[in-house]
């Protein structure tokens, strides 16, 4: 049998999960249940978060908007605001990463991890079974109910570490 020697992995693209509700829908009933108004703005936020899967800050959300007198314009203060809304009504998840806040799907995607590399400040999201089944013995050890988790751990990616280590052949010379 033929030893598999290559050392590019690429791991899979999580999937998202069924959900009953739009992203739009889901955020409409929240502003209901709040007596806020559906602005388009809002919904124009909606669609532009939603209309690709990747981990953002606000800064990143805001180069991807149109710029002021354009039509769409949403301002700086109308886009943290709504993030903060998106966030409450359980669409977005917010963490710190490197004094920043990062924003990522929540609605309708499955609970996950993430590898962060230090050097390229990539983030891969990855699930493990083990690591769930690890986190609930721990958690009915110290009979503590899990609602869930975070896990960011830090390193160095292969393709960083590839890089490294070419300037290291390159300086031997």
């Amino acid at each position: 049998m033929a030893e598999n020697t290559s050392t590019e992995y690429e791991p899979a693209a999580l999937e998202s999960i069924p959900v009953s509700q739009t992203p739009l829908e889901r955020f409409e009933e929240y502003l209901l249940s709040r007596g806020l108004r559906k602005t388009e703005q809002r919904r124009y936020l909606v669609e532009q978060v939603f209309s690709r899967h990747e981990h953002f800050d606000a800064d990143q959300l805001l180069d991807q908007l149109p710029r002021k007198g354009a039509p769409n314009y949403v301002s700086r203060p109308t886009v943290y605001r709504t993030l903060k809304e998106f966030v409450d009504a359980g669409l977005l998840r917010r963490f710190e990463l490197n004094g920043r806040s990062v924003y990522e799907h929540d609605y309708g995607y499955p609970e996950h991890d993430h590898f962060y590399c230090v050097k390229c400040n990539t983030l891969t999201e990855f699930q493990s079974e083990q690591l769930v089944l690890l986190r609930d013995s721990i958690a009915r050890q110290y009979r503590f109910r899990v609602r869930s988790h975070r896990l960011i751990i830090q390193g160095i990616c292969d393709e960083c570490s590839r890089r490294n280590n070419q300037r290291r052949q390159q300086d031997r010379v």
